[in-house]
């Protein structure tokens, strides 16, 4: 909750695909003074949608979020099959953990229907956060194009002004879904684009995971498990010795704006290349047309890590 004399709360959806720093990035969102989150849309891709959406409730549950309404989305791309990423987070999409049976339902409501509702019905406030494909965003724009007037931002955890992760061309999330990620970048609200560029930059390192797991409550042993199961992943599939949380970077940006340092550039979608499908063509000189979106590139990483671990500190004991 905001507080006398400071600045309101900003209004979040978060769309999202958990993931375990989709799951991460649901705590912080919920946990920290700076967002209200009005909403949790679930989508295709670390996972299949009814492993996704059982791994929100599943979170939700353990932290005792319970006011914050879950619904579950697209369960494919637009037009190509669905890619998920076992390989990182899992068979359930959030291995590790050794997490109860939820206690929190899933709305009845489509995720593209509460989008669209939620932000006509507001009064230009809210801020869309997706984490994940941008499947649910693309098809709730084609459902009702005025969302876009209507959107206060859009800051997504997706692409890379360089090289990707799941090809060397294309991020995971941009990878999955591309027709839509260019719907999302054409669309004319604004978008800032939190990609690798300065999510590489949060690897969780072991004095991070140490501070994690010292928070002895449940919430704190539960991101503990997940990061060490994450950390081994990343160690196995990528090389990587400190797991990097992608998706609360994006939840920071929209929280703390000034742990995250972003430029304007050009931002493009490329759709027919053979080995360059979902590529974030990322343009910061002008020569490919004006400036479209703010693209993320430098992590206040103390103050970031600083943020998170104080926010998970406040989930009950």
């Amino acid at each position: 909750m905001s507080t006398l004399g400071a600045n309101p709360a900003r209004k979040v959806i978060l769309d999202c695909d958990p993931g375990h720093d989709d799951a991460i990035a649901i705590l912080l969102a919920a946990g920290c003074s700076e967002i209200e989150l009005v909403g949790i849309t679930t989508v295709a891709g670390n996972q299949t949608l009814d492993r996704t959406t059982l791994n929100a409730q599943r979170v939700c549950t353990v932290a005792g979020i319970t006011a914050v309404p879950i619904c579950a989305g697209c369960d494919r791309p637009l037009v190509r099959p669905l890619v998920t990423a076992g390989h990182i987070h899992g068979s359930s999409g959030l291995d590790g953990p050794d997490l109860a049976a939820p206690q929190v339902p899933v709305s009845e409501e489509h995720a593209v229907d509460f989008i669209v509702r939620t932000v006509m019905e507001s009064e230009g406030d809210i801020t869309l956060v997706p984490v994940g494909p941008l499947t649910n965003l693309a098809v709730a724009l084609r459902r009702q194009p005025r969302i876009a007037e209507r959107v206060a931002e859009v800051v997504l955890m997706g692409g890379s002004a360089g090289r990707g992760n799941h090809t060397p061309a294309a991020e995971f999330n941009i990878f999955v879904d591309p027709e839509a990620a260019a719907a999302v970048f054409g669309a004319g609200w604004p978008v800032t684009m939190v990609g690798l560029d300065l999510t590489r930059q949060a690897g969780a390192t072991a004095e991070v995971r140490r501070r994690v797991r010292d928070l002895g409550h449940p919430v704190g042993q539960m991101v503990a498990d997940m990061l060490e199961f994450l950390g081994a992943a990343c160690q196995r599939e990528q090389g990587v010795a400190d797991p990097p949380l992608h998706d609360p970077c994006a939840v920071a940006r929209v929280a703390r704006p000034g742990l995250v340092e972003v430029v304007d550039a050009h931002v493009a979608v490329e759709l027919r290349g053979e080995l360059t499908a979902g590529m974030t063509v990322t343009d910061f000189r002008g020569r490919a047309g004006p400036p479209s979106s703010k693209v993320a590139l430098h992590l206040d990483r103390q103050g970031f890590w600083d943020f998170l671990v104080e926010t998970l500190a406040r989930f009950p004991r």
